[in-house]
């Protein structure tokens, strides 16, 4: 993916926030609500996220029509919504195809596709369409016992263990942040 800072940059400043994303299509937006309403982060999890200190742009690529971004969309809003460091916007894959299309997964226009960068619009990291816990638990589910996850586990509370995947993924872009030469000289520490 060739993914160039102006236009990050530019994109993100199109994007809207959660509220104004899910007031684009009130009628589809009660999902996304009740997953929100529904999902909290424990303790350990909003103290990572209140130790975030670079600032981190999120871009999501989204439809608010889609299933699931539905269910991992309002994750990603708690995520962000406990860190002051996470810039998060949202814009819709359909009326920003040709952006979209520099994010094809596996040869599809999927969604959601998070694009997370650095505090200049630098790209860190492209993460989508569906976490590992969400992958599993759609083998077992499609694919019965011919499933070749052996030992994968598959977690009881799927919610919860996506938000984990998310909540990881964000730590370590943060940490790729915070790690970076670049950014380290630029902040002196």
């Amino acid at each position: 993916m060739n993914l160039d800072p102006t236009e990050l940059l530019a994109r993100h400043r199109e994007g809207l926030d959660f509220e104004a994303y899910l007031g684009t299509a009130p009628d589809r937006a009660v999902a996304w609500r009740e997953i929100h309403r529904r999902v909290e982060l424990d303790a350990t999890q909003s103290t990572l996220l209140e130790s975030f200190s670079r600032r981190m742009p999120v871009l999501v690529v989204s439809g608010i029509w889609c299933g699931d971004c539905a269910q991992q969309g309002p994750l990603l809003e708690r995520i962000a919504e406990a860190s002051g460091c996470i810039d998060l916007r949202w814009i819709d894959r359909d009326e920003h195809a040709e952006f979209s299309s520099k994010l094809r997964i596996n040869g599809g226009d999927r969604v959601p596709v998070v694009v997370f960068m650095s505090e200049d619009h630098e790209p860190v990291s492209v993460f989508g369409d569906r976490t590992l816990s969400r992958y599993r638990a759609m083998a077992v589910e499609r694919l019965g016992p011919s499933c070749p996850i052996p030992d994968a586990p598959i977690p009881q509370d799927a919610l919860h263990a996506t938000l984990q995947d998310w909540l990881d993924e964000f730590e370590r872009v943060q940490l790729l942040l915070r790690l970076s030469p670049r950014l380290r000289a630029r902040h002196g520490d």
